[in-house]
């Protein structure tokens, strides 16, 4: 078992961790209620942290996690509706169009 991040809150560690295992890679959230002492602990000890499970697929999920922490980001125009939707969004937010 080995540590794979820091996240800066339990929901993104909790997404990472499922994220990572939806791919194929064992991960567990640890210290996922460490924050309720961290006036007792640096801030940064009381942070949940993402595991790999297998060291062997570390790597992978390092790559993985970078992939999905930089996702491209595209500003368009809707063909269905004019309206600019900007992020890594493959669907227009207001009429559900697909991106060209």
């Amino acid at each position: 078992m080995k540590r794979l991040q820091q996240a800066p809150n339990l929901a993104l560690a909790t997404l990472w961790a499922d994220m990572l295992s939806g791919a194929g890679v064992a991960a567990t959230v640890q210290r996922a209620w460490a924050s309720s002492i961290v006036g007792q602990l640096p801030p940064d000890q009381g942070l949940p942290e993402i595991w790999v499970q297998d060291d062997t697929q570390w790597d992978q999920a390092r790559r993985l996690l970078h992939e999905w922490q930089h996702l491209p980001h595209h500003r368009w125009a809707c063909r269905g509706c004019n309206e600019i939707v900007d992020g890594p969004f493959e669907q227009c937010w207001n009429c559900g169009a697909e991106r060209d």
